[in-house]
């Protein structure tokens, strides 16, 4: 089992709060976490029909059977079961009593600001980082990492991550997750769902996505909305402030497993990503998903957005530190050229009171530093994160 940096967090919260709620992708490792941080609490999956016909139909004998708390696994089964949590909980205010996960982010968010604001601390766990998966023999090179994904079975067990992640689409995004909003023309999803992996490290343009997809904007949007709620796709938003300068208003388009986006590219092998034209983008998806693990991981909300103007300039990712940003290109190359900094130095003319420079994150393996600017691997971005985090 691996060591989840998740772990202390959660146990921490768990002595401040009644209920603690972790989200995050299915299969990513919710229930394992949980059921490790407490081993002794009863664990109850809503999956199991009887169980969730229970929770649904009989929520108070439901929740007397658990008069010490319990691990409710995939809370978004039984949503009307956290209206009755809420009243336990206030007449049973003792701390921990009570761990939820879920694994549809805005359905499980509305109920529980709806029924337990202020009553929970919420989590969220994304698939193994390589922090976590440091010293693992399926992440050796970028091409490897890109291919494997980060789901945690397919590296405790060895999978094949093409079957096991075209198991993963079929089982879940094609089959559970389009159920939510009665998806009926499953061929065209799969059609929308591919063409977003085509878009990876991409301005998202939904009319483009609905045109090439054949269905209408408002299809194209709710679908977007479901592949978001699902874990399956993270739009980081661009950088807003008050300069001159213009800036885009369009998210950027990412997995938050970047090996789902490789299967849906068809890519088998190592050698076929490092020849694929998008390699550059699944590079980047994998940077930008390591960073937003870094900050979940520790219990914090994501500070990540990304600069363009309307000339093109570019920083791929800007990390927020209170007022500060510190700007981070992404590079999928293996050989540090002088052209990697040229997105840092123009920014650096729109923010010229910047304490940090920013940094490379490059796909070679040797780290070092260029004009003052660390240039680091995407195994070593968690250190340069957490250089960031140290007080000057």
């Amino acid at each position: 089992m691996f060591k989840r940096t998740l772990q202390p967090v959660l146990a921490a919260l768990a002595k401040q709060y009644p209920v603690v709620t972790v989200t995050g992708p299915r299969q990513s490792g919710k229930t394992t976490l949980c059921r490790a941080a407490f081993p002794d609490k009863d664990y109850v999956s809503l999956e199991n029909p009887d169980t969730r016909d229970f929770a649904i139909n009989d929520p108070r004998g439901f929740l007397s059977k658990h008069a010490e708390g319990a691990i409710l696994d995939e809370i978004q089964r039984a949503p009307e079961l956290l209206s009755y949590l809420q009243t336990k909980v206030d007449e049973d205010p003792r701390k921990g009593l009570f761990i939820l996960t879920g694994s549809q982010q805005f359905q499980v968010m509305s109920r529980i600001d709806q029924s337990l604001a202020g009553r929970t601390a919420i989590l969220k766990l994304l698939p193994l980082s390589l922090e976590e998966l440091s010293g693992q023999p399926g992440v050796k090179t970028p091409d490897r990492m890109i291919l494997n994904g980060f789901y945690p079975r397919i590296h405790k067990d060895r999978l094949d991550p093409e079957q096991a992640l075209g198991d993963y689409l079929e089982t879940y995004v094609e089959r559970d997750l389009r159920r939510i909003i009665s998806v009926k023309n499953l061929t065209l999803f799969q059609k929308f769902v591919k063409l977003c992996a085509g878009r990876v490290g991409g301005l998202l343009n939904l009319n483009s996505l609905a045109g090439d997809t054949g269905v209408s904007h408002t299809t194209a949007r709710e679908w977007m909305s479901l592949l978001e709620a699902g874990y399956i796709v993270f739009l980081l938003e661009p950088y807003h402030a008050n300069i001159t300068k213009r800036l885009v208003k369009a998210p950027k388009l990412y997995f938050y497993d970047v090996g789902l986006a490789s299967r849906l590219l068809g890519l088998e092998s190592e050698q076929q990503v490092a020849r694929d034209p998008l390699r550059g983008g699944l590079f980047e998806n994998l940077a930008v998903m390591e960073a937003l693990k870094y900050r979940f991981n520790r219990g914090k909300k994501s500070n990540l957005s990304f600069y363009r103007d309307s000339r093109g300039h570019e920083v791929d990712l800007l990390v927020g530190r209170g007022p500060e940003l510190f700007p981070i290109e992404i590079k999928a190359g293996a050989t540090v050229a002088a052209d990697y900094f040229k997105g840092l130095d123009e920014f650096a003319k729109v923010f010229p009171k910047l304490r940090r420079r920013g940094g490379i994150v490059y796909g070679g393996d040797e780290e070092t530093t260029r004009n003052g600017r660390p240039v680091v691997t995407v195994t070593g971005l968690h250190g340069l994160l957490k250089n960031l985090d140290e007080p000057r």
